[in-house]
């Protein structure tokens, strides 16, 4: 028997222009689990969770991602390899064309919201050609009450159809798949890919257009999570950094684990209704809440599972990137509702495999801004096919290919909040010490843990800081339960002048990358950068 009752409402997208389409409004979880599995598009694994393939594209396509360049977008978005233009009346012909496809089929078709502050909430309809797509719909965005729904009327609308091919010669895409973002007509159109991740981005990149251009809201991709205190803790950083891990502790509840908005009025608040998680490599010790969330509901996304229906982590014979999502309420430790107040402290986690970094350090709102527009972290040696040495890895405000405007505005908003709130900034290094990648060694989490937990405690405030000689972050000089030469990564390094050097390298390297700013970067920002 299903546990959840399908909505008793009919609903038409004749005006959409999809024609005769047989309709599955709102059903629940377990409808859509049941029927992907009655047409073999997934099976049932061991914990419950519903597995399936993507199919070809097992990832984001950042190259077929199009927004429309119109009289809304022109003079707005920061056109660029990012943000490709994509002609209206191409996106017409294209629209016309997919949504001819989803006539006369079966459909599921799903009401929902991003944005937990009501006063910034953003309803979505969400038309999919695969039940397991609408299932993931369910899981990632906010779910709307039953009285809710006799009324609901959409800000957006998603138009999913992995099955469609476009042709690039006639309908102005690169190649079969796209990713369309038209902010005139309030659409998101995907085609050719069956990666969900397109849906759930798509909104994200919406909204980071929307909030700041006329809601003065800052979008942020991050995780928050909020203590005994009501005092809320943002984690920025980029894969590997340690953002999911970090953020889930057992002494603060969970806002959310990837997008949020910082209000003008400083409250904090959750896009998502769920959550979006790697599970390569994962395990029960090192993530238990990923783990934990993963039984029936979740949709593991190109896994491997063996005859007994249990899922082998490690196999990335499919892809590296396999995933899971689910309800953030598989969580148990959640903050309800996802929104949080009084944010006390920011924290920028980059695995730096130079080995230069601080393990942790005070950034005044000019380095804020400048870090933030800079999003670093580091390539690892053997990781890429050529890559024999570390390489820096930026991205702008730890988000750059989901970002419309360009990535001053995001920094010049940060650190006006930054003032107003008298948040404090902290630039965390997960990364390397004593030395770069293959002589130092990888910061221990308990130190990490326990850095993050002296700001957030105060513990920092009071303790003698000094200034880094190259990058000029203040760096405490004692921590609780920290080993005091661990917070000045020169002094870890056997090699003084090997230490010096590399640092200067990347300093250079942030300057390099930092050039493509400047120009609309106020003089703050700019002297927030290396001293060099």
């Amino acid at each position: 028997m299903l546990a959840n009752k399908q909505i008793t409402k009919s609903i038409s997208l004749e005006n959409y222009g999809i024609h005769n389409a047989t309709v599955h409004y709102q059903l629940s979880p377990d409808e859509l689990h049941q029927i992907t599995l009655e047409r073999d598009h997934g099976v049932e694994a061991k914990s419950g969770a519903l597995a399936v393939n993507t199919g070809e594209f097992t990832g984001r396509s950042p190259k077929d991602r199009f927004l429309v360049k119109d009289d809304e977008t022109r003079d707005r978005v920061w056109w660029g390899d990012i943000n490709i233009p994509f002609d209206p009346e191409k996106f017409d012909a294209l629209y016309d064309k997919v949504v001819a496809y989803l006539s006369e089929k079966e459909v599921f078709v799903r009401d929902s919201y991003a944005c937990s502050d009501e006063n910034h909430r953003l309803n979505i309809r969400v038309v999919n050609e695969y039940a397991w797509s609408n299932l993931f719909a369910y899981n990632m965005f906010l779910r709307p009450e039953e009285s809710e729904l006799k009324n609901f009327k959409e800000d957006w609308i998603v138009i999913n159809a992995p099955g469609f091919k476009a042709d690039p010669s006639v309908d102005g895409t690169r190649q079969a798949n796209f990713s369309i973002l038209n902010f005139s007509r309030k659409i998101a159109l995907i085609g050719g890919s069956g990666y969900t991740g397109e849906i759930k981005k798509g909104i994200f990149s919406a909204l980071n257009f929307i909030l700041p251009v006329h809601e003065n809201t800052l979008p942020m991709h991050c995780s928050a999570n909020i203590g005994k205190e009501g005092d809320t803790a943002v984690f920025f950083g980029l894969s590997g950094t340690g953002k999911t891990t970090l953020s889930a502790d057992p002494k603060r509840k969970l806002i959310g684990d990837d997008e949020h908005g910082w209000t003008a009025e400083n409250t904090i608040f959750n896009f998502e209704g769920g959550c979006y998680a790697k599970v390569i490599n994962l395990t029960e010790d090192n993530e238990p809440d990923i783990f934990r969330a993963i039984k029936k509901g979740a949709i593991l996304e190109n896994v491997i599972l063996n005859e007994d229906g249990e899922v082998d982590f490690e196999d990335t014979s499919i892809t590296p990137n396999t995933r899971v999502s689910y309800p953030i309420d598989h969580i148990d430790n959640i903050a309800v509702p996802s929104i949080g107040e009084n944010p006390k402290n920011i924290f920028f986690l980059t695995a730096d495999a130079f080995g230069v970094l601080p393990p942790i350090s005070k950034l005044n709102p000019g380095q804020a801004a400048y870090h933030f527009i800079s999003g670093y972290t580091a390539k690892v040696a053997g990781t890429e096919a050529g890559v024999d040495e570390p390489l820096p890895n930026f991205s702008a405000c730890f988000g750059a290919p989901f970002m419309p405007l360009h990535p001053t505005k995001y920094g010049e908003m940060l650190s006006e909040k930054m003032k107003d709130s008298k948040v404090d900034v902290w630039l965390v290094n997960t990364g390397w010490t004593g030395g770069p990648y293959g002589i130092g060694s990888r910061m221990k989490l308990k130190y990490t843990r326990a850095m993050i937990d002296a700001a957030l405690e105060g513990k920092l405030k009071d303790v003698e800081f000094v200034q880094h000689p190259i990058f000029g972050l203040q760096m405490p000089t004692e921590c609780e339960n920290v080993p005091s030469e661990v917070l000045n990564p020169r002094g870890t390094w056997s090699d003084k002048s090997a230490y010096d050097s590399k640092a200067l390298e990347l300093a250079n390297a942030f300057k390099t990358n930092f050039k493509k700013f400047e120009e609309n970067a106020n003089e703050e920002i700019l002297g927030g950068g290396p001293l060099v």
